[in-house]
């Protein structure tokens, strides 16, 4: 049976799926994008994915295409046609179908675009291991707050890492992280504190992250928002990252080297645990 689509007030077969090739996402990467996670049939923290897709929307010109109560129903309706328990809606939005022309076009209908992937979360393997990770130059641009469908530079990292059997790619600045390609990192530094990157342009604000750092204060994990080296992250404790797709996901190898036994360690297993408990109780609500 094949998976069903949205696009443009209908759903349609996926194969069957189709945007202009004028379509500005497709020419420009003049759009954004979210992606929320589903769990026991439930979206989790759908308000504050759409409450950064609006932000992301607002700041490269562009309202939202529908209210969220809108948006919230497509969502609801594209995993029930798809039968979706678990996994995750991808949304974009890009400015439309224009003659090419850098300018924006004017009396334009945005593009608007779901699917839906089925993906094992809550058991996924790399959270039972660990996975690797390799470092690489952050070479994109300097508006990383915004959720853009512009994501080559990522790409070029997360095949990097893939090439050397590694899971996702850590970004750096001559030595200082970032980001991950697609997530938010984080390390246990020697003392047992929580470390991760403040907010700011450099980096986007990862919903996963935000309830992360909620559960860390409730649980009494001490926590710092600063930049840190790949130095650190070497002799750190723990490391692991946060994503909707990945939820919390344990670090075990850097570049090669292992981070503290190698294997993950007790702040981020009891982190993802709590991470899951919390994410499954909001998804029963959503779900209602």
């Amino acid at each position: 049976m094949s998976r069903i689509a949205y696009v443009n007030g209908q759903f349609l077969p996926l194969e069957d799926a189709r945007v202009s090739v004028l379509d500005r996402g497709f020419l420009f990467a003049d759009g954004a994008y979210e992606v929320t996670c589903v769990i026991d049939g439930g979206l989790v923290d759908f308000e504050a994915h759409i409450a950064r897709l609006q932000r992301s929307l607002k700041e490269i010109g562009m309202g939202m295409p529908m209210d969220g109560p809108a948006l919230e129903q497509l969502h609801r309706e594209i995993v029930k046609r798809n039968g979706l328990t678990e996994g995750a809606v991808y949304l974009q939005v890009t400015r439309g179908a224009a003659e090419r022309d850098f300018a924006f076009p004017k009396n334009v209908s945005q593009t608007v675009v779901l699917f839906t992937q089925a993906r094992d979360l809550v058991d996924a393997p790399g959270a039972r291991s660990g996975i690797k990770a390799v470092s690489v130059p952050d070479i994109r641009w300097t508006r990383r707050d915004i959720k853009s469908v512009a994501l080559l530079a990522q790409v070029l990292a997360k095949q990097t890492a893939a090439a050397a059997g590694a899971g996702e790619a850590v970004m750096h600045e001559d030595g200082t992280v970032t980001e991950g390609a697609s997530s938010n990192l984080w390390i246990v530094a020697a003392d047992g504190s929580l470390v991760t990157r403040q907010l700011s342009s450099a980096i986007l604000a990862g919903i996963t992250r935000r309830t992360t750092m909620k559960l860390a204060d409730e649980t009494g994990i001490v926590l710092h928002e600063r930049p840190f080296t790949l130095k650190e992250a070497y002799a750190a404790r723990e490391m692991f990252l946060t994503a909707a797709t990945a939820l919390v996901m344990p670090i075990v190898e850097l570049d090669g080297r292992p981070i503290g036994n190698g294997a993950p360690g007790p702040v981020t297993k009891r982190l993802r645990e709590i991470y899951i408990e919390t994410a499954r109780a909001a998804a029963r609500q959503a779900a209602k």
